[in-house]
């Protein structure tokens, strides 16, 4: 689950990442004085308890009674998946909290890794995200960087496009898309790696093709599990667009084809993604201070270079197990 607190004060941090037309990390990595353990601690319990529990609740006591219910949350903290996703949660939140990207795309690739199927990783990874990128939204429009424009351009090919690649995964075998996705997070890895040596150029005139741009990036956020920030954000930012408007915008468009493609997954997926969700939850709760860590060590060139290799690692690892199957 990524902590959608944008730190958006002007200092050395957010400036390269301006210039390298990226998220400005997260407030918990520039300032964890302020947010401590408890306080990601209540995020959870007020948004996941409050959207997630009732529901599940309802549907756990009453399909299973109080003794099944008990059983599987002991059978989910026996169960490797959901120790799989933890460890994912930590090392996604991290990347997440100290770039201000690429969670979505490194949730997937290593839940690919560990021999989850595309649509319950999407479908874990979506709902996750739900109430943080609303979050993220609610403080980017506050601060007033959310152009309604350009929100307005974005929303409906947006959630378009996400609601389409939820369904398209849900009826296609995993064993057969699996590669196709590999690959896509592949090119992804490579194409944030390729940020590095890029230089943003002011723009002359309105971004143009924003609702075709819009349906790409819902449709390969849905299918492969992330994409909705680096493709659009980075194609907007990429075009000499200010970085802080274009950044406030497209995550404030976020959240409604996050929470599109959270209903189309539950809807159309079988296999319970709850164990995967709860998983990437608690890994990221404790991910602030290693984020700090890394915003202090490394440069944002330099991680996003790490990163960039790190994903496209694992997909050409994912590539060879599949074609190997």
């Amino acid at each position: 689950m990524k902590f959608r607190d944008p730190d958006l004060e002007d200092n050395p941090i957010n400036a390269e990442h301006a210039e390298l037309g990226i998220p400005p990390v997260e407030a918990a990595v520039l300032h964890p004085g302020d947010h401590p353990i408890l306080k990601m601690a209540m995020w959870l319990v007020v948004f996941m308890l409050i959207a997630a529990a009732g529901y599940l609740g309802s549907r756990l006591f009453s399909e299973n009674g109080i003794a099944g219910s008990e059983n599987l949350i002991i059978e989910t903290l026996h169960s490797e998946l959901f120790w799989s996703a933890v460890a994912v949660g930590l090392l996604a939140q991290v990347i997440d909290g100290a770039l201000g990207m690429a969670y979505g795309i490194t949730s997937t690739t290593f839940l690919f890794a560990s021999g989850v199927s595309p649509a319950v990783a999407s479908a874990g990874v979506h709902i996750a995200e739900v109430f943080t990128t609303g979050v993220s939204g609610i403080s980017h429009m506050k601060l007033g960087n959310v152009n309604k424009k350009l929100f307005l351009r974005l929303l409906i090919p947006g959630i378009t496009g996400a609601v389409v690649g939820a369904v398209l995964l849900s009826s296609i075998d995993g064993k057969v898309i699996k590669p196709y996705i590999s690959a896509y997070l592949l090119l992804m890895g490579l194409y944030i790696i390729s940020k590095v040596f890029r230089k943003i150029k002011a723009a002359k005139q309105e971004p143009k093709h924003v609702a075709k741009l819009a349906l790409f990036g819902g449709f390969v956020d849905s299918v492969g599990g992330g994409g909705w920030g680096p493709v659009v954000t980075s194609t907007l930012v990429g075009s000499g667009h200010n970085p802080r408007e274009t950044i406030g915008t497209v995550n404030f468009a976020e959240f409604f084809l996050t929470f599109a493609s959270a209903i189309a997954f539950s809807l159309l997926v079988e296999d319970g993604p709850w164990p995967i969700v709860a998983g990437l939850v608690l890994g990221g709760l404790f991910a602030a201070p290693f984020a700090a860590y890394l915003c202090k060590k490394l440069h944002a060139r330099a991680l996003m270079v790490m990163v960039g290799v790190l994903i496209s690692g694992v997909s050409i690892f994912n590539l060879y197990k599949s074609f190997l199957a």
